[in-house]
């Protein structure tokens, strides 16, 4: 008797079918699909920048009156190499400080202003892709719809299989622009608020920095 023969299952053949999958989506959606896919990547490219910006503000938090101390007593140069907004401000301001106090108040203040606008970096661009993909969403739909009525017109309602292929297109694109414009939106909205706790500790070492200076 023969034995029976098993078609492999294994982690290759669940992508190769994912991927031909993936491709066949593609083709439903439209050419919509790929500025959906750019707009994709381009976000969720940001989104791990500020991601990973904010993991090394969050790490060996020290105290602000320690790291204002530790860098002001400092006389030679030091590097401002860290990612870290707030030892950053602590050592740009040791490193330019002039030893005129009104002077010092203003070069503060100008190192203060640059490091809290990397905070903020690409969050209003995030914003705006999160915005503009289910908008591009419903451009798919309104081409879709199109499609779907020049195949009335030239066929009357008869032609199902034509039908279905722009129904089809409108609805893939407006799922695709939520899918892409929802979950960027969420976490734009997470990131905003890690950006204001940081300014929030940002702020708090410029007070001790200008505290330090009237001792």
């Amino acid at each position: 008797m023969p034995r029976p023969i098993y078609l492999s299952t294994g982690p290759m053949v669940e992508i190769m079918e994912w991927f031909v999958d993936a491709q066949k989506y593609f083709r439903q959606g439209g050419p919509i699909m790929f500025p959906l896919l750019a707009v994709s990547m381009w976000v969720w490219g940001l989104i791990a920048e500020r991601l990973y910006f904010f993991s090394a503000n969050s790490k060996k938090k020290l105290r602000p009156e320690s790291l204002v101390r530790g860098f002001l007593e400092q006389t030679h140069p030091l590097s401002a190499g860290s990612r870290n907004v707030c030892r950053n401000l602590a050592v740009d301001f040791a490193n330019h400080r002039s030893g005129n106090i009104h002077l010092d108040h203003k070069i503060l203040d100008q190192h203060w202003l640059s490091q809290k606008k990397l905070i903020h970096k690409g969050l209003s661009l995030i914003a705006a892709l999160a915005a503009a993909a289910p908008l591009m969403g419903l451009f798919g739909t309104v081409l879709g719809m199109i499609d779907t009525f020049e195949v009335i017109s030239a066929f009357g309602t008869g032609n199902a299989k034509a039908l279905a292929g722009g129904i089809s297109e409108a609805l893939i694109s407006t799922q695709s622009g939520l899918l892409v414009g929802i979950p960027a939106l969420l976490m734009c909205i997470f990131l905003r608020q890690e950006a204001r706790r940081l300014e929030a500790r940002l702020k708090e070492t410029r007070i001790i920095v200008k505290r330090n200076l009237k001792e």
